[in-house]
């Protein structure tokens, strides 16, 4: 692995965080400072954590911000669903599919970093 950038989790929610952009700017005006805002923090928490455990000098500590970049998926997948019982949103099936699949890229890449 090169950087963070190589690879695909971080890749993958990157697009995740441009899609809650262009999602959440359509929600009422009145969220601004709340539910937009704690929904793309956690976004972008997301490919964060991920570049930088990636900078970190050893293997746990990866592991450990990989762990949090799966807690973020966690909580935006709280959001996207309280979003949709607010009515802000109606393809929450497809957005909670990507952070599904992010979340097996994670996973995946910790597995394999504890057996490296």
């Amino acid at each position: 692995m090169k950087t963070h950038k190589d690879l695909d989790v971080w890749n993958a929610s990157i697009e995740l965080v441009k899609e809650i952009y262009r999602v959440t700017g359509n929600y009422p005006k009145t969220e601004m400072f709340n539910l937009i805002s704690q929904i793309r923090r956690c976004a972008i928490s997301i490919p964060s954590n991920i570049a930088e455990g990636a900078a970190r000098n050893s293997r746990k500590e990866f592991i450990q911000f990989l762990y949090i970049a799966l807690g973020s998926c966690a909580e935006l997948d709280t959001q996207i669903i309280i979003s949709k019982e607010l009515d802000y949103i109606k393809n929450e099936e497809e957005i909670i599919g990507n952070i599904e699949k992010i979340k097996s890229k994670i996973l995946g890449l910790i597995r394999y970093l504890r057996n490296a």
